[in-house]
């Protein structure tokens, strides 16, 4: 019997394929766990415009994440901070507080999971901030801590 797997099947398939599978299988597992359905015509048909709607949402998802990288690329943000002894930084600056400036300054509202920080900023200065908002897009923001 084929069927049209609507979830991952472990050493059968990934969602979406065509598969061949015993009928009993078909009937006493796959069936009855809704992990698939029986391949009809109407079943390819849901399953073609189902991958079809999803490529449309990714292309838009694409789209929208290239202008808003392109956007924030000439933009900066200021963090003021407390200095220490020397004129060091007081603390340090995170991706939750990137977030909230970005928020507060631009207007924008970026998750601060988002950010690409290996370790948090404990200078003054302009920084190069990464920020993934795509698995293909990723912008550069500047970001420059000043004393407060």
């Amino acid at each position: 019997m084929d069927i049209v797997l609507l979830e991952d099947v472990k050493a059968l398939g990934k969602k979406g394929q065509i598969v061949k599978v015993n009928d009993g299988y078909a009937r006493n597992f796959i069936l009855p766990k809704k992990l698939g359905v029986e391949a009809t015509a109407k079943n390819l048909n849901d399953l073609k415009l189902q991958k079809a709607n999803a490529e449309k949402i990714a292309a838009q998802q694409l789209a929208d994440a290239k202008a808003l990288a392109e956007k924030l690329s000439g933009l900066s943000v200021t963090i003021s901070m407390k200095a220490g002894e020397g004129g060091r930084a007081f603390g340090s600056v995170s991706g939750k507080e990137i977030s909230k400036a970005i928020t507060d300054q631009l207007k924008m509202d970026i998750d601060k999971k988002k950010f690409q920080l290996a370790d948090p900023i404990k200078t003054f200065g302009t920084h190069e901030v990464p920020i993934k908002l795509h698995k293909d897009v990723t912008a550069k923001l500047a970001v420059k801590v000043v004393e407060a």
